[in-house]
């Protein structure tokens, strides 16, 4: 990709008082020409690059830049090999490998491929993750559209959407765009999403309503839940909401009070704390684990 050669190449000059276009070009396995036609990029973007001709030539940064290695500074550079390293848990190893070799100019560089932040955006899904990201990618970059099964609380659906971003949000990756069926924005998460395949037609880019690029507003959780727990399972609430999600009752149990976005996922969140967790509000969602409860203890008679 050109605009990751780019990259690749001023991280080089920004890191080496001078190199040639042989060696720039091995570097990034293209022709002289394609780099001399990259120089020229960087030139016309503003950043004075000299060339010297003869023995001992070669290509640098002209002396007295003012910008100099602010550009991208070393903390910088590591920012973007943790997100590189990030992405590169849900796709192709080989191509991540090779971005990351080229903003890493030799072994005397500033940026030490040896980033100590590990990300991991894929967990145990990524098998299934990497070609639906792939996939959803091309049909963005095509402006194609793409099919797919969709599984939810209502059950089975069949939807073709006009794919605009992948997002990875509240842990969980979706894919954002137009719904033909539903003729409206909406977000779909990818670990639901089956058989998917890439349309041959393509689509004419819409323009994204403001309110709709708030990708929180996808996911609303404007429910509220009212919960008690024992206080065994303090760490638990700690870890999903964090360290003042609670306050502490007067018998020593904890009480929650937040939102949700779907309810059933709640419930099952709830019915994961066993006889630990009690619902006070809403009243319909106790009742439903209560029915749930019932129908526990009658498989097991």
């Amino acid at each position: 990709m050109k605009l990751d050669r780019l990259l690749g190449i001023l991280t080089i000059l920004l890191q080496n008082k001078r190199v040639t276009a042989p060696q720039l070009a091995e570097k990034f396995e293209v022709t002289r020409r394609t780099i001399g036609r990259d120089i020229d990029a960087l030139c016309r973007t503003g950043i004075p690059i000299v060339t010297y001709q003869g023995g001992g030539g070669g290509i640098s940064i002209a002396d007295g830049y003012k910008l100099d290695k602010s550009i991208l500074t070393a903390d910088e550079l590591s920012s973007i090999i943790a997100a590189l390293k990030g992405i590169g848990s849900v796709s192709e190893k080989s191509q991540v490998e090779r971005t990351l070799d080229k903003l890493s100019a030799n072994k005397d560089t500033v940026v030490s491929l040896r980033e100590p932040i590990v990300i991991d955006l894929a967990s145990h899904y990524k098998g299934s993750l990497a070609p639906k990201i792939k996939i959803i990618k091309q049909a963005v970059l095509e402006q194609r559209l793409i099919e797919f099964d969709y599984y939810y609380e209502k059950g089975q659906t069949r939807r073709r959407i006009e794919p605009y971003f992948v997002i990875f949000q509240w842990t969980a990756w979706y894919v954002f765009g137009f719904c033909l069926e539903r003729q409206d924005w909406r977000m779909f998460k990818l670990t639901r999403l089956w058989g998917l395949q890439l349309c041959g037609e393509n689509y004419t880019l819409r323009e994204i309503p403001p309110e709709r690029r708030d990708f929180n507003a996808h996911l609303p959780d404007n429910k509220k839940l009212v919960a008690l727990f024992e206080p065994s399972v303090k760490y638990q609430l700690i870890e999903t909401y964090g360290l003042n999600c609670f306050t502490e009752t007067q018998d020593g149990r904890l009480r929650l009070e937040t939102g949700y976005t779907n309810r059933d996922y709640t419930i099952s969140w709830l019915l994961g704390f066993g006889n630990k967790a009690k619902v006070i509000e809403p009243i319909d969602m106790a009742d439903e684990i209560k029915r749930i409860a019932k129908k526990i203890i009658q498989n097991y008679k």
